[in-house]
């Protein structure tokens, strides 16, 4: 029996070490499991760079206004402008044939343009010091005058090299009292772009903003009552 009982625990004793190092069938899982998703991380698609995202902005200091007019007691109101279509939309507009439209894949504008465009609009028209204050409608501030805009064309134009950025706005000057249209004129800048890419059209845009600001001040100088 002594002999007996010394082969059976040396068995026991062999059985436990083996269980000690012999991985379960649970750690077997886990490690299958974590191949397989490492095999599938390797073969997902990396995720795409994010979209390079630009404003619409001028410098007004660098606007070239005209010979400061008489300051009249009117207030001025600035309503949103209006887009045609193809160019409301965040996306960058390119053109390479007439009547087409085209857009930039990763390059986008923080805003519309259109919306872009209320807030300088009604700051270069303060600055120029032509009327007695300038409001974005709506406004709780009664107005006389109200300036109407229309974002016409906003595009950059590979047909031609360098390419460059056609920008074209359309205004209305309307008494508010009497509803009717003061004085109306379309305002177009062209500006040729420094880089054949999104980044150069977007330079040119600013540049020919800052021009298309000074003959809307001075457009709206000349024809205020």
């Amino acid at each position: 029996m002594k002999s007996n009982n010394t082969a059976w625990y040396a068995r026991r004793g062999a059985f436990a070490r083996f269980a000690e190092v012999a991985p379960t069938s649970a750690t077997l899982a886990s490690v299958f499991a974590m191949s397989l998703l490492g095999g599938c991380s390797a073969l997902l698609p990396s995720p795409p760079p994010p979209d390079n995202i630009y404003l619409l902005e001028a410098r007004m200091a660098s606007v070239p206004y005209s010979a400061p007019a008489p300051k009249r007691d009117l207030v001025l109101a600035v309503s949103m402008p209006r887009a045609r279509a193809g160019f409301d939309t965040a996306q960058m507009v390119w053109v390479r044939q007439a009547h087409g439209l085209e857009v930039y894949s990763r390059n986008r504008w923080a805003d519309t343009p259109a919306r872009m465009l209320a807030p300088l609009l009604a700051e270069a028209l303060e600055r120029s010091g032509t009327f007695h204050a300038v409001v974005q409608t709506p406004s709780a501030v009664s107005a006389t005058l109200r300036l109407d805009t229309e974002l016409i064309r906003l595009q950059q134009d590979f047909s031609v090299r360098p390419s460059r950025v056609q920008f074209t706005l359309g205004a209305q000057l309307v008494d508010i009292g009497t509803r009717r249209v003061i004085a109306s004129a379309e305002f177009d800048e062209t500006e040729n772009a420094a880089t054949e890419d999104a980044y150069g059209g977007v330079r040119a845009a600013n540049l020919a903003l800052e021009r298309l600001l000074a003959r809307l001040t001075a457009f709206c100088a000349e024809h205020a009552p």
